[in-house]
């Protein structure tokens, strides 16, 4: 029977390395099923870009207060963490603090280190839950939070609480035992935050302070798990998807719009510039621009996954600010839940284009790249509306009017304007006559 806790720990561990891994390969072949894209250039600059942007959270700091207590949260939980190693050689191995007798007194350095970030981490979680809940942070409150949105967000917020005063309740509980002498517990002396929830708990009696102590440990490492099994349903997962996300992030200016190969050819034969070596039709049935999310390329799909939906592209967005219904955080959104769809078998019949997002959302869009700029790990959500309008441009024809027309008129006067190229100059004109 001494061995039932490690049985038990070992199944537990299986069973949720088994559903991250089966959760995790799902989202590989949902970013997979987007067309293909070569991203291999730049690769020094790709790297700079991964460790400043996603590691040093480097464009969060223009907010300097919620950046200031995000990175509190992401160091903090990050570097807590390291105990669950400990914690994971203690359940497999059935000791108790398995590395306090090699690391004598720094141990106890360490966890005091460890505790000072868990409350960090309680200080930031409660001042975001304040932000959402009542400051009502506008960014926080757009038509597309709510329900499931809003809820994921709090939700995080709460379960990080909850595992951050389970640390300090284990490690209070397991200091008092410790100076009883009880049997099991090695001696660290008393860490520094959880020091201070001793006076409260001294009073608990032998078989009280053991139930605290093996109920906390057992809430916190099964709440891990789990934790890191609802991070791949939730938005968080930007935790671990920031960092392939801006290495393979545009390097080129933002401003610079790609252009389909298959029309570019099309443009350089009609003007008769000269071709370098044989061009092959486009393929037959090709489609131009996107309609679905498998149309659209592993990256933007990989963007849809890693979005943190902080809204920040939305509150740059002009378009949004004039009341108009694109909000680039939605398109990132509704891109995401549309591929969980299809992965999920279910939405036959449905496509991206109409049934998640609207022509009057992409139209509204002024390719002014704000949403790029804004966003702190580099997705791109002006890339997805403009292959979703070429969609509608070339293959349905479905453009404004207006937009016809401009279109007609960059194509037979090389300008936006209805006038002939030989008059584009008349205007000069009239300034020399003033000047004479």
């Amino acid at each position: 029977m001494t061995y039932l806790p490690q049985l038990i720990f070992v199944l537990i561990l299986g069973a949720f390395s088994y559903f991250i891994g089966k959760r995790i390969n799902r989202i590989r072949k949902n970013i997979l099923s987007g067309r293909s894209e070569s991203i291999s250039d730049n690769k020094s600059q790709r790297l700079k870009n991964m460790l400043l942007v996603a590691f040093g959270q480097k464009k969060m700091f223009k907010k300097p207060i919620p950046a200031f207590l995000h990175m509190l949260i992401y160091v903090g939980f990050v570097l807590i963490n390291i105990e669950v190693l400990e914690i994971v050689i203690d359940g497999l191995l059935g000791t108790h603090r398995v590395f306090a007798p090699y690391l004598g007194g720094f141990y106890t350095v360490l966890i005091s280190f460890f505790e000072i970030l868990a409350a960090g981490v309680l200080l930031a979680c409660v001042v975001f839950l304040i932000r959402r809940n009542v400051l009502k942070v506008p960014r926080f409150h757009k038509p597309e939070m709510k329900g499931w949105p809003a809820m994921d967000g709090n939700l995080i917020l709460i379960i990080e609480l909850f595992l951050m005063a389970a640390i300090l309740k284990m490690n209070a509980a397991d200091a008092i035992l410790q100076s009883r002498g009880i049997e099991h517990y090695t001696e660290t002396g008393t860490f520094l935050v959880s020091g201070l929830l001793v006076p409260i708990m001294d009073g608990f009696s032998h078989s009280l302070l053991i139930l605290t102590e093996r109920g906390a440990w057992w809430f916190h490492i099964v709440g891990i798990f789990a934790f890191a099994l609802y991070v791949t349903y939730s938005k968080h997962l930007h935790i671990f998807m920031a960092f392939p996300n801006t290495y393979f992030g545009r390097v080129t200016p933002q401003g610079q719009v790609k252009n389909m190969p298959e029309i570019t050819n099309e443009v350089k034969i009609m003007l008769g510039v000269p071709m370098e070596g044989e061009q092959a039709p486009p393929p037959e049935g090709m489609k131009f621009g996107a309609q679905d999310v498998k149309d659209l390329s592993w990256k933007n799909l990989m963007d849809a996954y890693s979005c943190t939906e902080c809204g920040r592209c939305t509150s740059e967005c002009p378009a949004n600010f004039t009341g108009k219904k694109l909000s680039p955080r939605k398109i990132m959104m509704d891109t995401r839940d549309r591929l969980e769809d299809i992965g999920n078998g279910v939405g036959e019949g449905k496509t991206l284009l109409g049934d998640h997002i609207s022509k009057e959302e992409i139209n509204a869009c002024t390719n002014c790249n704000a949403c790029v700029e804004a966003c702190p790990i580099m997705i791109n959500p002006l890339d997805i509306i403009l292959q979703l309008r070429r969609y509608v441009a070339m293959e349905e024809a479905g453009s404004p009017a207006s937009w016809n027309a401009m279109f007609q008129n960059v194509e037979t006067n090389f300008a936006p304007w209805k006038f002939a190229p030989t008059d584009r100059f008349n205007w000069a004109g009239e300034l020399k006559e003033e000047g004479t």
